[in-house]
């Protein structure tokens, strides 16, 4: 094939589409499935059982598949798949999944990951999410739809990230964060909703008027979360915004709510 350099090594068993472009200096893995226009710039490692959707463009010296990081790993034969027009800046890491995990670590379509990215095991991606440079996500972490992570930030293992956050750079985000809103703080704290992102994404006035309403009654002093939840899902039942934000809560991740600021 002539879009393959010749000094890149690639295992004859790996399944590279005639439209794949593969770059000097790449090392492509047995099990690896490279789709449609995956594109290769140089010097990118991929191994494991490791598939790349269409349309994906990754930089030098990203390194995708490699074993987890954790030491209860026994070799077990875990996936990393990661969706179509993914754009994978240089020194980004993804590792595949672990038994623990679900055996997947997952990416959605149509994501950004800048400079120095680290994906670890068992983690779960959405689509059109940005992470910036050496953003990391901790093994089984979910990124739902839309999410931004800023530079630095730190994602603790188990936290889930709701669809339309911000977190803001050098953040360690310890608990879960609830959709729509923004959070920051060297410890992360909940600042309010990210009004920014949600007109970005065409949310109306309304919309955020009604999800700011929402926000500050779930964490208003009259009672606990678990009494607010069901008054609420009823009052707002036809507001889909205000339902994937309410589900999210009633969800219960492990590591519990990052809450607002005193």
């Amino acid at each position: 094939m002539t879009n393959i350099h010749p000094s890149a090594v690639i295992d004859p068993n790996a399944k590279i589409a005639k439209t794949a472009n593969i770059g000097p200096f790449c090392v492509i893995g047995p099990e690896v499935t490279l789709h449609d226009n995956v594109l290769l710039k140089s010097h990118v490692n991929i191994e494991g059982l490791t598939e790349i959707g269409a349309g994906c463009k990754i930089y030098p010296f990203a390194s995708l598949g490699t074993n987890p990081q954790d030491l209860k790993y026994k070799g077990e034969k875990s996936q990393l798949i990661i969706g179509e027009n993914c754009r994978i800046r240089e020194h980004v890491t993804m590792n595949t999944g672990t038994e623990g995990g679900g055996m997947i670590t997952r990416v959605g379509a149509n994501c950004l990951f800048m400079v120095g990215v680290h994906i670890a095991h068992d983690c779960q991606v959405g689509d059109h999410v940005i992470i910036a440079n050496n953003g990391t996500l901790g093994g089984h972490v979910i990124v739902e739809d839309y999410a931004i992570i800023g530079g630095l930030a730190a994602i603790h293992q188990y936290v889930r990230i709701g669809a339309h956050a911000m977190i803001g750079g050098m953040t360690g985000v310890e608990g879960d964060v609830l959709p729509f809103t923004s959070v920051s703080g060297e410890r992360g704290k909940l600042t309010g909703l990210n009004v920014v992102g949600l007109r970005r994404r065409a949310f109306t006035k309304q919309d955020i008027a009604v999800l700011r309403l929402v926000y500050g009654k779930l964490f208003s002093q009259e009672s606990t979360l678990a009494e607010k939840l069901p008054r609420l899902k009823k009052e707002y039942a036809d507001n889909d915004p205000v339902q994937k934000m309410l589900d999210f809560v009633n969800a219960q991740g492990q590591r519990g709510l990052t809450l607002p600021r005193d």
